[in-house]
C-alpha cells in the first residue's frame, strides 16, 4: 500500500518563513553590493583625479584708516583685492561661503565681510573685491604702541583672513562641503611721512596666501 505525505500547515508555514527570509538576505546582500561598488568607484574617481586646493593671490590692499578713537576702540578701513584660482584640470569648485576680514598682532581689525558665493570652473580664475570696515572695535592696550612702533621701523605688517565652505565639483558628482581656510601677509611700507589719514597706505607688490582644506 502507497503511503501520501502531506505536510500539516504548521510545516508549510515553517518552510515558507525560512524561504522568505532566504529571498530578504539575497535582496539585502545584492543592494549592499550595489551601494558599495558605487561608492568605491566614486572613491577611485576621487583617488584619481585628487582635486588640489585652491589658490589665493592678494592682488593690492589699501589702508586708508586705522586710528583710536580712544585707547581702545579702533575704527579702520581697508580696500583689498584677491585673486582666486582653480588649478585642477578636472575639477570644479562651488564657494558656497566668503568671509574676509582683516588682523594685527593676532587682533581682529575690521568686522566680518561676506563676499557672494560663486562657482569656479577648471583652471578659472577669479578677481575678488571687498571693502573692510571697523568701527569702534575693542583692542587691546597695547595697539597704539604696536602701531607707533611699526611706524617708527619702516613697515606695517597686517594679515587678511577668509574662512569658508567650498564643495568639489566632478562631472555630475558634487562633494559634501569642505572647510577651508585662507592667510594672506601683507607689509606696507609706513613710515614716518606715511601717517594713515593723508592717504591710503598701499601695497601693490602682492603676496600669495597659504591655503589649508
Amino acid at each position: 500500500m502507497s503511503q501520501v505525505l502531506v505536510d500539516s500547515p504548521k510545516h508549510c508555514a515553517k518552510k515558507g518563513f525560512k524561504v522568505n527570509k532566504f529571498i530578504n538576505r539575497k535582496i539585502l546582500y545584492v543592494f549592499s553590493t550595489f551601494f558599495s561598488t558605487i561608492i568605491f568607484l566614486i572613491f577611485l574617481i576621487w583617488l584619481t583625479l585628487h582635486p588640489s586646493k585652491p589658490e589665493f593671490f592678494l592682488k593690492q590692499a589699501d589702508i586708508y584708516q586705522l586710528n583710536l578713537s580712544s585707547p581702545h576702540l579702533l575704527n579702520s578701513s581697508i580696500q583689498i583685492t584677491l585673486v582666486s584660482k582653480n588649478p585642477n584640470t578636472k575639477v570644479g569648485v562651488f564657494y558656497d561661503q566668503l568671509q574676509v576680514y582683516a588682523s594685527y598682532k593676532g587682533q581682529q581689525i575690521t568686522v566680518d565681510e561676506y563676499l557672494p558665493p560663486f562657482y569656479q570652473g577648471h583652471e578659472d580664475s577669479n578677481i575678488l573685491s571687498a571693502s573692510l570696515m571697523g568701527i569702534s572695535l575693542p583692542v587691546s592696550p597695547s595697539f597704539g604702541y604696536e602701531v607707533s612702533r611699526d611706524q617708527t621701523i619702516g613697515k606695517l605688517v597686517f594679515s587678511l583672513k577668509i574662512n569658508g565652505r567650498l564643495r568639489w565639483k566632478i562631472g555630475a558628482w558634487v562633494s559634501s562641503p569642505y572647510r577651508f581656510i585662507v592667510n594672506c601677509v601683507t607689509i606696507q611700507a609706513f613710515g614716518p611721512n606715511n601717517a594713515v589719514g593723508s592717504g591710503p597706505l598701499s601695497a601693490k607688490q602682492g603676496s600669495q596666501c597659504s591655503t589649508t582644506v
